[in-house]
């Protein structure tokens, strides 16, 4: 009997042990940073020094895995499905989260029910440029063109439907009471092969991709589309400043998890990203690209992606 209740006793032991260790903290093994758009452009850039801080300061490899398609949409479900452990994370701009649900009348997930709001990290301006040849030198004078125009004369380039310029630019055409086309491109750059070549008269891009071209004369920058001026482009006037009043829109960059994260576990990855952004060349890089750094906490990001969803479904719909 009592060689049968010290061998339970041993089981029960060694049980509790093995539980122990299985239970190890955060993080304890490689992650990864999905991202539904190609590499180079400016939300995988800032993915991949996310990705490479984090590995650092956690002492663990910290991929970027991009999986473009759908509008992001394929990155959202991948990450939606994933286990909510912290070790697979979705960083977006509002493209996939707040726009193509809408856009497209059904997504592989729901985006306000689906992920657990981490940090939004950062947003970059965009600038609405025009060929050289355009006749108008200022967004005063393009809204006074823009209102003698016949109905759809005016063209618009952007890198894709659902976009943050195709957006900019659907906001700028509701606010003068205008239709303006839209010529998507599948990408930002034959967007602005296409204008620098006048195949295209205006487009919407974010700063740091445009703004090279129009330092160089290629291009004409009229506005700044976010709710300040750039430190970038000091010189470029914002579109309220230019007479359409709270006139903002700019592409922000956002960390997700899964649905059904702890919420200690998506606050330490909100501080750990802020650690990370704080470090001098993190901050650097990303305000070189363009990137006004942010990392609010997980409940003012959720907050705010709220009002995002509920604001692009009412620019869709119109």
């Amino acid at each position: 009997m009592n060689l049968c209740r010290i061998f339970v006793s041993v089981i029960a032991v060694l049980a509790l042990g093995s539980g122990n260790a299985g239970a190890q903290p955060f993080p304890s093994k490689a992650g990864r940073i999905v991202v539904g758009f190609a590499p180079g452009g400016n939300t995988d850039l800032v993915a991949r020094i996310t990705a490479q801080k984090l590995g650092e300061l956690w002492s663990q490899t910290v991929v970027t895995d991009n999986r473009p398609g759908a509008s992001g949409m394929i990155a959202g479900e991948i990450v939606a499905k994933a286990a909510p452990d912290g070790y697979t994370l979705l960083l977006t701009p509002q493209t996939s989260i707040a726009v193509a649900p809408a856009l497209y009348g059904k997504a592989p997930y729901d985006p306000a029910k689906d992920f657990t709001p981490i940090t939004l990290a950062g947003s970059s301006p965009l600038l609405m440029v025009v060929h050289p040849s355009f006749p108008a030198k200022n967004l005063a004078e393009f809204m006074a063109l823009a209102k003698k125009s016949k109905a759809n004369s005016l063209t618009f380039g952007s890198g894709g439907i659902g976009s943050t310029p195709h957006m900019a630019g659907e906001l700028l055409s509701a606010a003068l009471g205008i239709k303006m086309n839209h010529v998507p491109y599948k990408g930002e750059n034959p967007a602005l092969t296409d204008t620098i070549g006048g195949q295209i008269p205006i487009m919407f891009g974010n700063l740091p991709v445009a703004l090279p071209y129009v330092q160089s004369g290629k291009l004409r920058g009229l506005a700044n589309t976010a709710s300040t001026r750039s430190p970038l482009a000091p010189t470029i006037p914002t579109v309220a400043e230019s007479g359409i009043r709270d006139f903002s829109i700019a592409t922000w960059s956002a960390v997700l998890g899964p649905a059904g994260m702890p919420a200690d576990l998506a606050t330490r990855i909100q501080r750990d990203i802020v650690r990370v952004y704080n470090q001098p060349e993190a901050r650097d890089r990303l305000i070189g690209m363009g990137v006004d750094i942010i990392g609010n906490s997980p409940e003012d990001f959720g907050v705010f992606l709220h009002a995002e969803i509920t604001r692009y479904a009412r620019v869709i719909k119109n």
